[in-house]
């Protein structure tokens, strides 16, 4: 604590001698100054940590002193000390980024609180995480081992999550690495859990959580009311942390009414996740009731340009006479264009957009160095969607939404993982391309790495042929061939993947806003 250097400014600072003796009892350097302008002076000739500075006095006001403090060096904190209760005073203060405010009188008490919070903050809240982390760790490890429904998995995965952006921005990597330990752990279980219970699910087993096929009806619909417009925002690609890391900016426009984790369909893939949301069907019905909309892996042509389409039979179906329309923003410009003309959408009772812009930083990852630098692992992928979010056009709908009195929902139809660890497949030409599934026959592959759906029958997804199966990597594998193997894994290794079985993929964000 001796390192640490004290600027006090006040008029009458021998008034406080023994605040000043206090705090160099306990190693803090403090420098006296009793106006504005020689702490200016002051602060020109040494670097200090804090500065105290007295609201009132003579000549230059402590308010312009701040300022004037500010302009040179606008990461230097400032205590600012008063005697006035104005508010007009504070919100001055405020609006000028200080760091504390005290009113007078104050007691050493409360000076050494500002200190710790001012300049012990990180070091504290660091030392309280890693130590509320240690008492929850093995909590963690034993309700991992009995864990046994899905709804278990979401809680445990949640609380995973919460501690992975606890942890951070704390000094104690060690820390973190035991966390990112236990992630892989409980994928592996997971993994398990999946593989053992997923087929029940489409047999009316009790434990059948809500999925990318039910969701619309089951959580959609109930929301969906003629006398309030609903906004329904599908983001491509959106994991449950990168929700967390923008729910606070959404937060100042809506309220939360309900937030579920639902379990997005195998492949958790665009072609399979989305348009089973869309048209409430698992694929193999997709394909069997609309086959002029289906389109299998390996035909030709783009396999989600029939969405809208799927949900205009989807809301037949379901004898829902509605007006909707449905968007998909592709690029910023078409964002653009939507947020322009959003208040057009005012007399509809539903509207959909669908937003890819978290599956394009996903994709681009892989073929761009520059996003593969800013998004090299969970907290900067975090961090990015964050900073995307609040520069978008959608943020911007959102906004005028909430003035427009939309209810809000938010999901998603997949998440993303990190792929690490490369898994071996051989298989014919036509056998499909992604990195975390493989569709096609003949498939050979390393067996304790893949979750095996040799009859697709039993999972509700199309066959190509009569030999056909589908094979899911599972945690954080990825597939590939053996030719020109060392290749392919250097350019695939820690990009974002989807397809497979992983608690980021399957688990995931639909939540219901009111505007606030």
């Amino acid at each position: 604590m001796s390192n640490i250097k004290i600027l006090w400014v006040d008029d009458e600072i021998d008034l406080l001698k023994p605040h000043i003796l206090f705090l160099e009892k306990k190693n803090y350097e403090v420098t006296k100054c009793q106006s504005g302008t020689e702490a200016l002076e002051t602060l020109e000739d040494e670097n200090f940590d804090i500065v105290f500075l007295d609201e009132n006095m003579p000549g230059l006001s402590g308010i312009d002193t701040l300022a004037e403090i500010k302009e040179k060096n606008d990461s230097l904190p400032v205590v600012m000390i008063t005697k006035s209760e104005e508010e007009y005073i504070m919100e001055e203060a405020i609006g000028s980024k200080i760091a504390d405010y005290l009113i007078k009188p104050v007691n050493p008490n409360q000076i050494l609180l500002s200190l710790k919070k001012n300049l012990d903050h990180s070091r504290l809240i660091s030392e309280k995480t890693t130590s509320n982390y240690q008492q929850e760790f093995r909590k963690i490890a034993m309700d991992m081992a009995m864990v046994n429904s899905y709804e278990e998995w979401v809680e445990l995965y949640q609380k995973l999550v919460y501690w992975e952006i606890q942890l951070e921005d704390i000094e104690d990597t060690g820390m973190f690495e035991i966390l990112e330990s236990q992630k892989v752990e409980a994928n592996s279980q997971f993994c398990k859990y999946i593989d053992k219970n997923y087929p029940d699910w489409f047999n009316g087993d009790e434990d059948t959580p809500i999925m990318s096929h039910t969701l619309f009806k089951q959580k959609v619909v109930p929301e969906i009311s003629k006398d309030q417009p609903t906004l329904f925002i599908v983001i491509d690609n959106l994991r449950y942390d990168q929700w967390k890391a923008f729910e606070p900016i959404v937060n100042n426009y809506y309220k939360k009414e309900e937030e579920i984790s639902y379990c997005s369909i195998l492949p958790t893939a665009t072609q399979y996740a989305r348009n089973a949301i869309f048209s409430g069907l698992m694929p193999a019905d997709m394909k069997k009731r609309h086959p002029d909309l289906w389109l299998d892996d390996v035909d030709e042509g783009g396999k989600n340009m029939y969405e809208n389409d799927f949900l205009t039979a989807q809301l037949q179906r379901l004898g829902l006479n509605i007006k909707h329309e449905y968007y998909k923003i592709t690029n910023e410009r078409s964002g653009k264009t939507l947020a322009a003309n959003f208040k057009g959408l005012k007399d509809n009772d539903l509207t959909v957009v669908v937003y890819n812009f978290v599956d394009m930083l996903s994709h681009s990852k892989t073929e761009m160095e520059v996003i593969k630098e800013l998004a090299s692992n969970d907290k900067s992928y975090r961090s990015l969607t964050q900073s995307w979010f609040k520069n978008s056009p959608l943020l911007d709908m959102i906004q005028q939404a909430q003035q427009m009195g939309f209810k809000l929902i938010i999901t998603t139809d997949h998440g993303t993982i990190n792929v690490k660890n490369p898994s071996k497949v051989i298989g014919d030409k036509n056998t499909s391309l992604n990195l975390r599934y493989k569709t096609g026959k003949s498939l050979t592959y390393e067996n304790k790495e893949v979750l095996a759906a040799t009859n697709p029958k039993t999972i509700h997804l199309p066959s190509i042929n009569m030999s056909s199966s589908f094979i899911f990597a599972k945690g954080d594998y990825f597939f590939a061939y053996p030719n020109n193997y060392n290749h392919y894994v250097s350019y695939y290794r820690n990009t974002y993947q989807h397809g497979g079985v992983s608690l980021e993929e399957m688990i995931i964000p639909f939540v219901v806003l009111k505007p606030r």
